[in-house]
């Protein structure tokens, strides 16, 4: 008997260590994918691949594109160091493949929650999908954790709200001096909600189809 359950144990533990890994390589893998994006797109003129919403249905593909334009090099280089960032958490929270899928779906839906604001012609940056990937992460923490990571991941989700909360977004665009652009903070509140809604759609999908009769 003993034996038996050392094996079990042994089995479970194997089974989180390759849940582990898949989710961290996914996560890597998008975010890879996002710098690639931005690192790539300097060399593309900004009209031709950030958002605009008068674009919107003629070139869908804006939705996506938009990671990939970064106006000033300060603009590019912050987003980069938030980028490790949420990937370090990511990491760190032992994320999950399908909460990294969440973040994927977040990613377009980042964008298309510009459309509330039809003033704001233009668009371009990885901030706004970053805070998806934050509110991922928190939601992550807070349904999958135990008692210690829900506490950082409640812990997460308040400071974002907060930060977002003194960004005033719902104020136009305005000049940030040490970026050299304008700042959108819209984005962030779109971003993040996206990711939260995408993350907690994902966890209660899976919830669901866990509780499905097999055949």
């Amino acid at each position: 008997m003993a034996h038996g359950f050392r094996l079990r144990l042994a089995s479970d533990l194997n089974a989180s260590v390759l849940r582990h890994d898949a989710g961290s390589a996914a996560w890597f893998g998008l975010s890879a994918l996002l710098v690639a994006g931005a690192l790539l797109g300097t060399a593309a003129p900004g009209e031709l691949l950030d958002w605009q919403p008068t674009l919107a249905l003629a070139q869908p593909w804006r939705i996506f594109s938009a990671v990939a334009v970064h106006y000033a090099a300060a603009h590019l280089q912050v987003n980069l160091a938030g980028a490790l960032l949420v990937t370090a958490l990511g990491w760190a929270a032992r994320i999950s493949v399908p909460m990294s899928l969440a973040w994927l779906l977040a990613w377009p839906l980042t964008h298309v929650g510009l459309l509330v604001d039809p003033q704001l012609a233009h668009y371009g940056g990885l901030s706004g999908v970053l805070h998806a990937g934050l509110g991922v992460v928190a939601v992550h923490l807070v349904l999958a954790g135990g008692t210690r990571q829900r506490r950082i991941g409640a812990a997460i989700f308040i400071g974002l709200v907060i930060k977002v909360g003194l960004e005033f977004p719902w104020t136009p665009a305005s000049f940030h001096a040490e970026l050299g652009i304008m700042v959108a903070p819209l984005a962030h509140v779109c971003g993040l909600v996206a990711g939260i809604a995408c993350a907690c759609a994902v966890h209660g999908l899976a919830r669901w189809k866990s509780t499905m009769p097999h055949a």
